[in-house]
């Protein structure tokens, strides 16, 4: 490794999935595979939401589901522990739906 190689510092930027999410079959597919890949990870699945509602906008997706914008952070963040009913109010509210279907047998 040569001296100007060792000084170089690699610079990173976060990464907002909220960002990359455009359309609604983007957000559908998004939370859709966190449904699949993490059923039973209500947390992960809170914040799945919540990035979709920060891609379509925090403060409409709070009017539309008639909570107001620091509930909704709340109820989505890491810490969040959203009521299924404010589940519901927000899945509506970001014009996506929950399905359900059987589960494969034998797992």
């Amino acid at each position: 490794m040569t001296k100007a190689s060792a000084n170089k510092v690699t610079q990173t930027s976060s990464y907002d999935v909220a960002e990359h999410l455009r359309t609604p079959k983007e957000m559908a597919a998004y939370l859709d595979a966190w449904l699949i890949e993490a059923p039973e990870d209500a947390a992960g699945i809170a914040r799945a939401l919540g990035d979709i509602a920060r891609a379509k906008g925090m403060s409409q997706v709070a009017k539309d589901a008639g909570l107001s914008r620091e509930s909704l952070y709340r109820a989505l963040s890491q810490e969040g522990n959203p009521s299924f009913a404010t589940v519901l109010k927000v899945a509506k509210a970001l014009g996506v739906q929950l399905h359900a279907q059987a589960a494969p047998s034998g797992g």
